[in-house]
């Protein structure tokens, strides 16, 4: 296998994941809005929304819109999941509850890297390798990647949120590829989705790695 110009990889599920599970986090936020869940619940009615959802894009929006259209978006599969299992109205501020639940995803605290992540990332860099992130996720990852000290690894960070297009729409591949001036036969991609990660970047063109995590969370 030929030595590749550009290494992209996924963020959430592939580089880190969540600690415990959606739910838990989840649970032990609603609990202090004194809301006590079963963390089996919550990770089963999240998954739904999750699924239910439209892709984390909006075409053709402003970049100081995209921020705020992220929050609803984020909201709105919040909601979803609590209404689920019938306790939406369980909270007194349901407002004031997502919103310490959607800051606190922006902090390395709900959040672990994978062990080995750090090594290999290491020996590409030793290895004169590019490194990018292709990852539909929102404009938080950056702030997230810097606290669990991973940003320093990267050249390009592209996040479905802000190009408009999510995974496995090839276009998003071919916009990080544009920001490496690299062709995609000249690229690998890995990540822990069998149909965003690896069938997007091998429609795309790159050498597509799926990455089979046990633990793979969706969020």
């Amino acid at each position: 296998m030929h030595k590749p110009k550009v290494i992209f990889l996924d963020a959430v599920g592939t580089l880190f994941g969540v600690r415990g599970s959606v739910g838990e986090v989840y649970g032990a936020i609603a609990r202090d809005f004194g809301v006590d869940l079963p963390c089996d619940r919550l990770n089963q009615a999240f998954s739904q929304s999750f699924k239910e959802s439209k892709p984390l894009s909006f075409p053709g929006m402003e970049l100081i819109e995209i921020p705020e259209k992220e929050f609803e978006w984020w909201q709105a599969i919040t909601t979803a999941t609590f209404e689920k299992i019938g306790a939406r109205d369980r909270f007194s501020d349901f407002g004031a509850f997502f919103n310490k639940l959607y800051g606190h995803f922006a902090t390395p605290a709900p959040w672990q890297v994978y062990q080995d992540i750090l090594p290999v990332l290491d020996t590409w860099r030793k290895e004169k390798i590019e490194l990018g992130i292709i990852s539909n996720f929102d404009s938080r990852l950056h702030a997230v990647l810097e606290s669990l000290d991973l940003g320093k690894y990267f050249q390009s960070i592209t996040i479905s949120s802000c190009t408009g297009v999510a995974k496995p729409n090839t276009e998003i591949f071919a916009i990080a590829l544009a920001k490496h001036d690299c062709p995609p036969e000249q690229a690998w991609h890995i990540g822990d989705s069998i149909e965003e990660d690896y069938r997007g970047a091998q429609a795309a063109g790159l050498k597509a790695i799926w990455l089979k995590r046990s633990d793979r969370l969706e969020g």
